[in-house]
């Protein structure tokens, strides 16, 4: 039996999106991370807190992304001391840029940064890899985004309120787990913006099914057993 699997690195065939809305941003992932062609962890999450505003989400090499986000929020921590405020979405994300860029050759981590502050509001900036930097209305990232493109093109519209931005971002994730077999689980997004932050959990039974995906049934057995007819004496 071939037991290389066994020796992959642990990468987050991912689905990843931060979208703005009318007040602030919600970030979305899938929860899916695999070693090779196995599932090592079904319920991950992808969404890291880097401070109380800005939260960062992940992608590619688990190992990379995380100590990526570990630096970061170590020296946010230290900035925010010697500022006495909260840092910025733009600085947290240029911290990422700077690490992501001059470590090109060795990292292999697609970042979305998105947060809330008192002089941008409500904004997105995707870190792909490379080390390029760029602030979008929305962004997606990870292998299941591919299928997301075309749909977020027609889907996102300025201006939308929080609940709709959600219903948004809940819908691509589970576009992108119907089509890419890379991402799966559950969905967990954040919401945040001058309020603070709110965390949402969507199991896998309570997303929407798309295309193929067949609805889930009781077993062939206990259909049986319940249409059998009772026996009489």
């Amino acid at each position: 039996m071939d037991m290389d699997w066994m020796n992959a690195p642990h990468s987050m065939g991912t689905t990843i999106i931060g979208v703005t809305y009318n007040g602030g941003v919600v970030l979305g992932a899938d929860s899916r991370t695999s070693t090779g062609m196995y599932v090592a962890n079904r319920a991950s999450d992808k969404i890291t807190q880097l401070t109380d505003n800005v939260y960062l989400c992940r992608s590619g090499s688990a190992a990379d992304s995380q100590v990526v986000s570990d630096y970061v929020r170590y020296f946010l921590h230290q900035h925010i001391i010697q500022l006495g405020q909260p840092a910025t979405v733009k600085v947290s994300a240029n911290l990422i840029r700077l690490l992501s860029y001059n470590n090109k050759n060795m990292l292999e981590t697609g970042l979305i940064v998105g947060g809330w502050d008192k002089y941008e509001g409500g904004s997105i900036y995707s870190v792909p890899l490379g080390g390029t930097i760029l602030q979008l209305p929305f962004a997606i990232g990870g292998s299941g985004s591919s299928y997301l493109y075309g749909f977020l093109d027609q889907a996102w519209k300025e201006g939308m309120s929080k609940e709709e931005a959600e219903a948004l971002v809940v819908k691509c994730v589970s576009l992108a787990i119907a089509r890419d077999g890379a991402s799966g689980g559950v969905v967990r997004t954040v919401v945040i913006n001058s309020e603070g932050v709110t965390r949402n959990f969507y199991p896998g039974d309570k997303l929407p099914l798309w295309h193929e995906e067949l609805p889930l049934r009781n077993s062939l057995l206990e259909d049986a057993s319940s249409e059998a007819e009772p026996m009489h004496p």
